[in-house]
């Protein structure tokens, strides 16, 4: 902060989407039902989601704002796991190349004591990140203003971003010169078909985040950075539970039993 006769900012306010009073009824609504999903669905991992129970008060809340310090502790918690989320994406490619190329050392190499401390690592890293990320937007001055036509506070990570695709996309590049090397088409499926869950992660978690990088600024506008960054703050975390389980034993066994059920009360109905 700068010193002087300026005053000193101790709560910003969140534009939001619109101000629309019946839009927001609409995307309060919407968003509610979209939280009330994730939550179930990420009861383990619910500081993913801090940003969601603030956007959904401020829809009804005639002034929307956020302390200064509660704006910097959402910031740093919502870096931290970003960091690690990313990272850990980084860490689940490395994995299948392992699976895929080198699958008779995996249980040497993936060992649970290996996986521990390569978890411990990227807590690390992401919390060093985080705390610098926090640390640098918060040194800027809000004198001038204390109003941020966001949602929420944005804030970049490129570099843990730059490595991670470019650790993926090497560990890829291995796993599909090995598959492509099978000479059975039921095992080149079966191997690729592990990598599905992963892949679909990857391309959400990613592609979001590389959408607003490489959007040409000719075009940019605020509300379309917005929509955007709803879509990773708010949707990716409901559509994890959904990804990381399609292919999970108990999650098809489920899917057989609700097929079943389904087709009995139709039976019953008709």
């Amino acid at each position: 902060m700068y010193k002087g006769n300026q005053s000193v900012i101790t709560e910003f306010i969140l534009m939001g989407f619109t101000d629309n009073p019946k839009m927001q009824f609409t995307l309060f609504i919407i968003f509610f039902l979209v939280y009330i999903v994730t939550v179930i669905g990420n009861l383990g991992m619910i500081l993913l989601i801090s940003i969601a129970p603030k956007m959904l008060v401020d829809f009804y809340a005639e002034t929307k704002k956020i302390s200064y310090n509660g704006c910097m502790m959402e910031l740093l918690v919502f870096a931290l796991f970003a960091n690690v989320e990313c990272l850990l994406l980084t860490l689940m490619a490395y994995d299948r190349y392992v699976a895929i190329c080198n699958s008779l050392l995996y249980s040497i190499i993936m060992s649970k004591r290996t996986c521990q401390e390569l978890m411990t690592v990227m807590c690390l890293i992401g919390l060093v990140n985080a705390m610098i990320n926090t640390s640098c937007t918060f040194r800027l001055p809000f004198c001038r203003s204390n109003i941020i036509n966001h949602f929420f506070l944005i804030f970049a990570f490129g570099c843990i971003e730059g490595i991670s695709i470019g650790m993926i996309l090497v560990s890829y590049a291995y796993i599909l010169g090995t598959v492509l090397r099978m000479h059975s088409a039921e095992g080149r499926y079966k191997e690729f078909s592990t990598c599905a869950s992963h892949l679909t992660a990857v391309g959400i978690y990613h592609g979001t985040i590389l959408f607003m990088y490489f959007w040409p600024s000719s075009s940019y506008s605020m509300d379309q950075d917005k929509w955007t960054s709803l879509f990773y703050t708010v949707m990716t975390p409901m559509l994890n539970p959904l990804i990381y389980s399609l292919r999970n034993k108990e999650s098809k066994e489920m899917g057989a039993h609700l097929k079943i059920c389904t087709s009995f009360l139709f039976k019953i109905i008709y």
